[in-house]
């Protein structure tokens, strides 16, 4: 069954180029496009066979944290993946506290976007490596959890560096010379350790928040 996408962006260029960007991938499916969240909340039933939404932050009227907000619990299955111009703490954290899994700018190609969605959709937490790093700077002023992190492995946490750094799963492969199996293989270890099911829950465990 193909990933089945629904996009909010108020901007109608990029609206387009995110359009053919999912339609040009054969496993990915366009449901819906809406200029606002208005038009995109009008439309309840979707919610039942959608699995990605790429939604924008700032929207005429409803913004997309509020989005987000509003909708996530109304169906947790569904991912959301904020597609944004904004590289801030405050818009990330309130976009993952409203309950987005994945962030990424408005500069990511094509190509980029659709390996979110197909990431997303897996159970991973995408995210530019430019948001990435910005988010890990946060770490250091945050208390350690020295037992969860010294129950991992050197290698687990190469792993979980590496991620947190917005590194992708065939870029850490080939940094360790892994086969990309084997890599998989070692971040299922570190979330089935940590009890988290992604990125971002693996740090916010680690690091008192």
């Amino acid at each position: 069954m193909p990933i089945r996408v629904a996009i909010v962006e108020d901007d109608a260029e990029l609206r387009r180029s995110f359009e053919e960007a999912i339609g040009s991938e054969g496993d990915l499916q366009l449901v819906g496009s809406y200029g606002h969240a208005e038009g995109f909340i009008a439309r309840p039933e979707q919610l039942e066979g959608l699995d990605v939404v790429l939604m924008d932050i700032q929207l005429p009227g409803i913004s997309g944290i509020d989005c987000i907000s509003d909708r996530k619990p109304r169906n947790e299955r569904i991912q959301y993946l904020v597609i944004t111009v904004f590289e801030d703490n405050t818009n990330l954290l309130n976009a993952l506290c409203a309950g987005a899994t994945g962030y990424l700018l408005k500069t990511s190609t094509g190509e980029e976007l659709a390996a979110a969605v197909r990431s997303i959709h897996a159970g991973g937490s995408p995210m530019s490596m430019a948001i990435a790093r910005m988010l890990v700077n946060t770490v250091p002023r945050k208390k350690t959890n020295t037992g969860l992190l010294e129950s991992l492995t050197p290698r687990e946490r190469d792993m979980l560096d590496l991620l947190a750094e917005g590194y992708r799963y065939k870029e850490i492969a080939d940094r360790l010379e892994l086969s990309i199996e084997t890599v998989r293989t070692y971040i299922r270890s570190v979330y089935t350790k940590l009890q988290v099911h992604s990125r971002t829950e693996a740090l916010n465990k680690l690091y008192d928040r």
